[in-house]
């Protein structure tokens, strides 16, 4: 969950979490709704990788990702019974 947890630090991490829910996207889709380079874009989509919050598929040269709903839901229902719960 540690990984998770540093994933979710940062708020580009965290809007193309949000762009995710909307739909699976490509990294040029990704990357076309940022003012920042592809390198960097990139980076945030490995961070995201390795902290199964999003899932690759590859057809060709075309990898798309995708919400890991089973790990984002985790998350945040982590983050629910920590504030949630906090008063019982």
């Amino acid at each position: 969950m540690k990984d998770v947890w540093n994933a979710m630090a940062d708020p580009t991490r965290r809007k193309i979490l949000t762009m995710l829910q909307e739909k699976d996207m490509t990294a040029g889709e990704i990357a076309e709704r940022f003012e920042i380079s592809g390198a960097t874009v990139s980076h945030h989509l490995k961070i995201l990788r390795e902290a199964e919050l999003v899932l690759t598929f590859k057809e060709k040269q075309t990898i798309t990702y995708s919400l890991n709903t089973t790990v984002f839901q985790d998350f945040i229902k982590s983050i629910s019974d920590m504030f949630g719960r906090g008063g019982e």
